[in-house]
């Protein structure tokens, strides 16, 4: 994951326990003020995102001990490897587009970043800028030509 990645995650945690928790803890009291818990939709909403709150509190604390940071702005070279910011040129379409190569927990298309363990990122990877490279998706082939690499 890069450092931007991690960042995210810790953001994220840091929001799971010190805003979203305490304030479904304080829902569930009032919920529990309003009597009768069996026949009390507040609470039971209540305690359905405790316990949703509680496990991505838990997956977001086990990927941040498990993950690998590596900053792209220290790497270098003319292949294509995580971290890289790859322009492509869409042979079929003739439209260019840019991508950063992330891990999965950081990707995002809306903004250019595909998880290495994506069809087209497997593809790039250790590929050089002017190769072409043909990707199957569930639409059909794509082949792009590698225009440029870079790291940054």
């Amino acid at each position: 994951m890069t450092p931007e990645g991690q960042q995210k995650l810790r953001d994220e945690l840091h929001r799971l326990k010190e805003v979203e928790m305490p304030q479904v803890v304080r829902d569930i009291s009032t919920a529990r003020d309003h009597g009768d818990l069996s026949e009390n939709a507040e609470y039971h909403a209540a305690k359905e995102r405790q316990g949703l709150i509680h496990a991505r509190t838990l997956y977001v604390e086990d990927v941040l001990s498990r993950a690998e940071v590596i900053d792209p702005s220290k790497l270098s070279g003319h292949t294509v490897k995580f971290g890289a910011h790859v322009q492509l040129l869409n042979l079929d379409t003739e439209e260019q587009a840019e991508y950063q190569i992330v891990g999965p927990e950081e990707s995002d298309i809306n903004v250019g970043r595909i998880s290495i363990s994506s069809p087209l990122a497997r593809a790039l990877i250790g590929k050089q800028a002017g190769d072409e490279v043909t990707v199957r998706l569930p639409a059909g082939n794509r082949t792009y030509e590698i225009q440029e690499i870079s790291y940054r």
